[in-house]
């Protein structure tokens, strides 16, 4: 397998490229039995915008460009996901890119959407990776 840099622009990719593989992989999401009741109630009526919101992030990742903004710590808080939601999310993710994309893009693709998952999971106290860190509450009685 090649390694993929971390800080350059992906070869291969383009914005059609990326709006084709948010969209595709989307609406997959949302006829999927265990991911989609839980992407509907938290976007219910946001849906166009969470896609325009998912370009931006994969353009920022993959072409470097700087236009995605958000918090996706935040943004999954309280949203009660637990690592089988991350696990089918990957599998529909990585099954999406290689249809989408050619070998190596898709590659580059998966290898960051699974980077990803890892850090939400880190930052959400999910799974394995998980630090486990003291709820707020606790850490302002020690503190305050």
């Amino acid at each position: 397998m090649t390694a993929i840099p971390l800080i350059e622009p992906a070869r291969g990719v383009t914005e059609d490229m990326i709006r084709r593989l948010v969209e595709t992989f989307y609406d997959r999401v949302l006829q999927d039995e265990e991911l989609g009741p839980i992407f509907r109630q938290a976007l219910s009526h946001r849906w166009n915008e969470h896609l325009a919101i998912m370009v931006d992030f994969w353009s920022s990742i993959a072409l470097r460009t700087g236009r995605y903004q958000g918090k996706p710590q935040q943004a999954h808080r309280g949203m009660a996901l637990v690592e089988g939601h991350f696990e089918r999310w990957l599998a529909l993710f990585e099954a999406t890119a290689r249809e989408v994309c050619e070998h190596d893009v898709a590659e580059f693709f998966i290898d960051r959407a699974r980077r990803v998952a890892d850090s939400l999971q880190i930052g959400l106290n999910i799974g394995p990776k998980a630090l486990r860190l003291p709820g707020r509450a606790a850490t302002d009685s020690i503190c305050g």
